[in-house]
């Protein structure tokens, strides 16, 4: 880490000579000069390359050095995708480990947030605006792009980190912050890894089997303990222990598969094939969502570790939001659906125990089947398993917990409105409020500084989950305790 500061001063005296002024948009990392964005009131640097262009299912190398200053005014570009019923953005470039750096000032030391976005499939870190969160919260804001999809999950036998390229891109832009980020104005002593949906489930995972190179973390609606009972996610999709994880094997199983399929026996005919034939494939960004468990980096199953307080023991601020499964449904049943149908996907997903499901959340208790249906599944497998997680974190680490419920954040025209409300990740707009940000002002404020107060001194203001298992609720004039196992029938589903 000294080093990189180091070297970083050495280039910047060198360009500039001794005595000449250095511009305050101008920083020296380890690799070049970079020349960022004066905004009102603070600084933006994006596109910043973290590691060099990957070579195809090998690990992320650095970065080559360049001479003179690099303009670092726009984004890089996103890693291949292409796109999906709830976003347009498609990429083909495989050049895409850029890092994109928001900060007060360049002078300082300040506390980091590195954010990792979700999905998994779809997305780039320069579509969240750090803005706000960096100027109220003093804080020095880094996203960044990672390999996604067939790209940062497929594998094969003899695959060396077959499943595992995502996450090794994630910790190569971690370890790139603890170089550079003194240079940005950062303390790299103090680093927060801050993660929604799949990008949550990653920073658990980065708790795991290594040493971690942040000092606190904050997960948004991480699936590290959801499973996939069936039928509930998409239509007849079969049930999955898992929603997060795959077995190496299995990965490579299904490898072995789509090689076979796009006419190769090898990975190295696989690696000459355009981006194009790889997005082409059906589903392909969508079966290598997974990240491969009994590798390299993650010894087992995440949540075995989780079981065996196998993880490291750093603050954690960790919750859901009040109404996670509603998005899901307004996606995948588009369709009309009626209180036969609704009885019929219980019985499908629960056999065991659909009568007395069907007895607890009687579908006239709702506005609609589907919004009894989205309860039933944002109840038993969301709450069920944040509950359960935050739990064996508590065993051994300082945990918050909080349930986003701000039921008017998300109102997708193209759901029906009973399925409104605090869908999944629709807190993440009031940490990241754009120029358009038209939902509750003053929650946004508060979560803020309730999220920067975590990065700076570990605790957002609240009492922990261990007390009395506390759980926080935000809402719009109603910020304070809620009972999280009784909201969600906990009881019942354990």
């Amino acid at each position: 880490m000294r080093r990189g500061i180091v070297v970083a001063a050495l280039l910047l005296v060198s360009a500039c000579g001794k005595g000449d002024a250095v511009p305050s948009n101008v920083v020296a990392t380890d690799t070049g000069q970079v020349r960022g964005e004066q905004r009102d009131g603070h600084l933006v640097f994006q596109g910043v390359p973290y590691a060099a262009k990957p070579e195809r299912w090998k690990p992320p190398a650095r970065a080559a050095a360049w001479s003179g200053v690099r303009d670092a005014l726009k984004p890089g570009s996103p890693c291949p995708q292409v796109g999906s019923s709830y976003s347009e953005a498609k990429s083909t470039d495989e050049d895409c480990l850029f890092a994109n750096v928001t900060t007060p000032s360049v002078t300082g030391s300040r506390p980091v947030l590195v954010w990792v976005h979700g999905d998994g499939a779809v997305g780039a870190g320069h579509y969240f605006n750090a803005e706000r969160l960096a100027r109220q919260g003093d804080v020095v804001v880094v996203t960044f792009n990672y390999r996604m999809g067939v790209f940062g999950g497929f594998g094969l036998p003899g695959l060396e980190h077959s499943g595992e390229f995502g996450l090794l891109d994630q910790r190569a832009a971690l370890e790139w912050v603890q170089r550079n980020i003194a240079a940005f104005g950062g303390d790299p002593g103090n680093v927060t890894l801050f993660g929604v949906s799949f990008g949550a489930t990653a920073v658990g995972a980065h708790l795991i089997g290594q040493r971690p190179l942040f000092h606190k973390a904050v997960m948004h609606s991480s699936f590290t303990l959801v499973d996939v009972p069936k039928g509930t996610w998409y239509p007849d999709l079969e049930a999955l222990p898992s929603l997060a994880w795959r077995p190496v094997p299995e990965i490579q199983e299904i490898g072995t598969m789509i090689t076979r399929e796009l006419g190769c026996a090898d990975v190295e005919c696989l690696r000459q094939l355009p981006v194009e034939k790889l997005l082409e494939h059906p589903q392909i960004m969508n079966i290598f969502q997974p990240v491969g468990y009994g590798g390299s980096l993650l010894p087992k199953l995440p949540g075995e570790s989780l079981e065996a307080g196998e993880f490291s023991s750093v603050p954690m601020l960790v919750g859901a939001t009040r109404d996670e499964h509603n998005s899901f449904v307004g996606l995948f049943r588009q369709g009309p659906m009626s209180a036969e149908d609704y009885s019929g996907l219980v019985r499908e997903a629960f056999p065991d125990r659909a009568a007395e499901i069907e007895r607890e959340y009687p579908v006239s208790a709702y506005a609609s089947p589907k919004q009894a249906w989205a309860t039933v599944l944002t109840d038993r497998v969301w709450a069920r398993a944040t509950f359960r997680q935050n739990t064996l974190y508590a065993k051994k680490a300082p945990v918050y917990a909080f349930e986003f419920a701000d039921r008017g954040a998300s109102t997708n025209p193209e759901f029906p409105a009973e399925l409104h409300g605090a869908n999944h990740s629709s807190d993440i707009d009031y940490l990241f409020p754009d120029a358009d940000f038209d939902k509750d002002r003053g929650l946004s404020d508060h979560m803020i500084k309730a999220w920067t107060d975590f990065a700076r001194n570990g605790t957002p203001g609240w009492p922990k989950f261990s007390e009395g298992q506390y759980v926080q609720s935000l809402a719009p004039g109603a910020i304070g305790r809620v009972d999280y196992a009784a909201e969600h029938k906990l009881a019942f589903w354990n």
